[in-house]
């Protein structure tokens, strides 16, 4: 039973880093007023740029690095094209989740004559254990024995709570999402802010992509994502544009992933088919949005283009 839970909650840990990463990555462009449905493809190229920089050097951290970098480039076009042209946030999000994946399988044809993958990774991200707490029972193993990416998920949640929420950066930063009228007539320079928060987006949801590829896994595809982006978009609605309420949803979603690969592990399949495990995860997001979402306020200039000037 304890291996069990051990297992669960390893598991769970596991998988919900990607999430955490990514959905605070949305948390900073979306409370500036720039929906960032481009976590999907944000990830898409972290995780690639990670496994081919880290084939290249043999150092993950050097992947990890250049992960960050693909994503803050990749961000830029969203943050063109919403910002300063005005154009429709959610249109040029999804454009982006097509060119990264587009890209990303193009350039590994490319760099490995055509084949569907990279080649494993000759060092990947190890994981490590912090003395006298990783030898505690069933939460030890899982919560202090980890992936360095889960060391700074944790550590970004808590910095990022306290920039939101405690800095004069934070507070610019939400104003220009609540009202960005008022924060102009402050000083603020709404334009500046939302290019900033846009780009912090895609260096976080570019280090979740490369925590899938170095870490919990060793190589890139193009299934390696497979839909993570938006179920952190989903994490951020759900914990309500919050940093410790994305951090409780993508636990939520990471044990119901748990739950799903448990359950293969210990043999239900033998009384539901496995496709049904494997869609567990993703109608649990849709119930729990169902079932909350209509009690999470937005920030109140999201989506909305700003015109200087306007009231």
């Amino acid at each position: 039973m304890l291996e069990t839970l051990t297992n669960i909650l390893n598991t769970t840990v596991l998988y919900s880093t990607p999430l955490i990463l990514a959905g605070l990555g949305g948390l900073f462009s979306e409370r500036s007023g720039v929906v960032n449905i481009a976590l999907e493809g944000l990830m898409t190229i972290g995780a690639f740029t990670a496994a081919v920089v880290t084939i290249v050097t043999g150092n993950a951290w050097m992947g990890l690095l250049a992960a960050v970098v693909s994503g803050m480039i990749l961000a830029l076009p969203h943050a063109i094209a919403s910002i300063t042209f005005k154009a429709d946030q959610v249109v040029s999000g999804v454009a982006l989740n097509f060119l990264a994946l587009g890209l990303s399988v193009y350039l590994v044809k490319r760099f490995y004559d055509g084949a569907a993958q990279t080649p494993v990774v000759p060092d990947k991200l190890e994981e490590v254990a912090i003395p006298g707490l990783s030898q505690i029972p069933v939460i030890g193993p899982s919560l202090f024995h980890a992936f360095p990416t889960t060391y700074i998920a944790v550590i970004l949640v808590l910095v990022s709570s306290f920039i939101l929420y405690r800095t004069p950066f934070g507070m610019r930063l939400r104003a220009v999402g609540e009202h960005p009228q008022a924060a102009e007539t402050a000083g603020v320079s709404v334009i500046l802010m939302r290019y900033m928060a846009v780009i912090i987006s895609g260096a976080l949801a570019a280090i979740g992509g490369a925590a899938l590829s170095i870490s919990i896994g060793s190589e890139f595809n193009q299934s390696t994502v497979a839909g993570q982006g938006f179920i952190a978009l989903a994490a951020l609605i759900f914990g309500k544009w919050r940093p410790y309420g994305v951090l409780g949803a993508a636990v939520f979603f990471g044990f119901a992933v748990a739950l799903s690969l448990t359950g293969q592990l210990y043999g239900l399949t033998q009384y539901l088919p496995s496709e049904v495990l494997n869609m567990l995860p993703y109608v649990l997001t849709i119930l729990a949005l169902a079932g909350f979402v209509g009690r999470a306020e937005a920030p109140a200039a999201i989506g909305k283009p700003y015109e200087k000037g306007s009231r």
